[in-house]
């Protein structure tokens, strides 16, 4: 009888502890509802909430060419390399020349033939004309010289006297290269302007990729303090359902103590994340040159990264990286210029020899003087003017030639032979350059179409991870609650849930890292 009585009573406390557990059940409830329930949702939800300023990709990236610095520089040397071009362009200009020389003196005499004991002159030179130095190295001057002396001497037969001198003479070197070295200068600066509009259309290439990078890493970042906001927020309803149901003596202090160290845990990766996020927010900002006018002041991106891209032939990419990246057109503009500068030492370095030549007339004019020698008189019938000079040597009635060959050789020939060989390694070391520049490009190309093509299935692998993960939470949960698990156990599977997310978020934007720079290397071709 006793026994039948404590079996009753055992009974009766055995249904209790089942009604105890039954309402435990029913409080614990909606944490499992809410486990079953699509986690995305969740977490676009916290997305959706995120304080910030709204930032598109295509705002990113105008904001970045215009107030990037890189691009401003390269800007300038533009500038700078067209006017190196107008300044070597402004050598082959006409100049136009003009001398004015005034004397006026007076000079004691002590001979009969000076016309005055003491000779007044005035005497005023004019020089005028124009010169000019072709591209292929030939100097033209056509050049006129005249003269007008006024003197006291009664034995000038012209007072004032009128002398004019009409030139056209001409330098060709025979031995100089002609346009290679004459030009020299000038092709130089011409390459080089056409590099430096390379190397700035590059530079904003280079902005637009570098924006783009930027841009995908801050949502990288935001997806991730979500994803951890998440966890957190999982880590504290964990930790109040792990406390309830240690007041019921379903579980042990040990599993509440493993809960409280997992919140902990998420509290400091949350804060972490908060900083990488701001972090990633402040390197875009100091990139584009604008500050997010929000509160917090933080970036928050509107686009979301494609998920798949267009794919070509691995060397065909290559092809057109070689052929079309603008660096590596501007490292040949490079090589070029250098040569011009070697093909001209090649000639400079010879004697030079110049073919020197003229070709003009003389004028003479002035007012007659009749002149009284002893008991002679000397009548001048002449009288002209400035004109009739002129006229003269237009007509050439009094004309001028010459004709010779100037010869320089020096000794040795160092000084020429060295800047050859001087310039032809400078272009030797640019070839090398290129080669490099060339190599490192296929190479770079390659690793990134690797990423590119395993970037669908990355992302598809990435993504079944995550639901996997969270297949094993739900999982783990039910097994926590039909006590065939533990808190430990379940902790580290939210912790694999959330290293599962991160590595959604890095396959989510590493396939667009990859087709940004591919565009980049392929300068804008890929992918037309």
């Amino acid at each position: 009888m006793q026994f039948i009585l404590m079996s009753r009573e055992g009974v009766v406390t055995t249904m209790k502890g089942c009604l105890h557990v039954v309402f435990i059940m029913s409080l614990i409830q909606p944490a499992v509802s809410q486990q079953q329930t699509d986690r995305d949702s969740s977490l676009a939800g916290i997305l959706g909430g995120m304080q910030g300023t709204s930032l598109t990709l295509a705002q990113a990236v105008q904001y970045g060419l215009t107030n990037a610095t890189s691009v401003r520089k390269f800007e300038a040397k533009v500038l700078a390399a067209g006017g190196s071009v107008k300044k070597e362009s402004g050598a082959f200009d006409p100049q136009l020349f003009f001398s004015l020389n005034h004397t006026d003196q007076q000079q004691p005499t002590a001979s009969f033939f000076s016309g005055a004991p003491v000779l007044f002159t005035q005497e005023t030179n004019v020089q005028t004309g124009l010169q000019i130095v072709l591209p292929i190295g030939t100097q033209l001057q056509l050049a006129l010289d005249t003269r007008s002396i006024s003197t006291n001497s009664t034995l000038a037969f012209l007072n004032p006297e009128y002398d004019a001198v009409g030139t056209l003479s001409i330098r060709q070197p025979l031995l100089g290269g002609f346009a290679a070295s004459a030009r020299k200068r000038l092709t130089q600066s011409e390459q080089q302007l056409e590099s430096a509009k390379d190397r700035y259309d590059q530079a904003s290439l280079s902005v637009k990729t570098d924006v783009e990078l930027r841009y995908w890493n801050l949502y990288a970042s935001e997806r991730d303090y979500a994803v951890q906001k998440l966890t957190r927020d999982r880590a504290e309803e964990f930790l109040k359902e792990t406390q309830l149901r240690a007041q019921t003596g379903l579980i042990g202090p040990n599993q509440v103590a493993n809960a409280k160290t997992f919140l902990a845990e998420q509290e400091l990766l949350l804060i972490e994340r908060e900083e990488q996020f701001e972090q990633q927010s402040e390197q875009l900002a100091a990139l584009i040159g604008i500050r997010p006018e929000s509160v917090p002041p933080r970036f928050i991106p509107v686009d979301e990264p494609a998920e798949d891209f267009p794919q070509a032939p691995e060397e065909l990419l290559v092809e057109h990286a070689l052929s079309r990246n603008l660096d590596l057109l501007a490292a040949q503009k490079d090589i070029e210029s250098a040569k011009t500068f070697a093909n001209a030492a090649r000639w400079e370095a010879l004697p030079r020899v110049d073919l020197v030549g003229s070709l003009g007339g003389n004028g003479l004019a002035g007012t007659g003087n009749t002149v009284v020698i002893f008991n002679d008189t000397l009548p001048v019938a002449r009288t002209a003017s400035w004109s009739n000079a002129l006229n003269q040597v237009g007509k050439r009635d009094y004309p001028n030639w010459s004709l010779g060959v100037d010869v320089n050789i020096p000794l040795g020939l160092r000084s020429g032979l060295g800047e050859q060989d001087r310039t032809e390694a400078v272009v030797r070391e640019l070839e090398q350059n290129y080669i490099e520049q060339s190599r490192l490009i296929q190479q770079h190309v390659r690793t990134t179409y690797l990423e590119l093509s395993n970037g669908k299935k990355r992302l598809q692998f990435a993504r079944q991870d995550v639901e996997a993960a969270d297949e094993q939470v739900r999982i783990g949960m039910i097994e926590f609650h039909n006590g065939r698990s533990t808190a430990f156990e379940l902790v580290r599977l939210r912790e694999d849930l959330a290293v599962a997310q991160q590595r959604y978020s890095s396959a989510l934007i590493r396939t667009a890292r990859a087709a940004a720079i591919l565009k980049q290397l392929t300068s804008g071709w890929y992918p037309q």
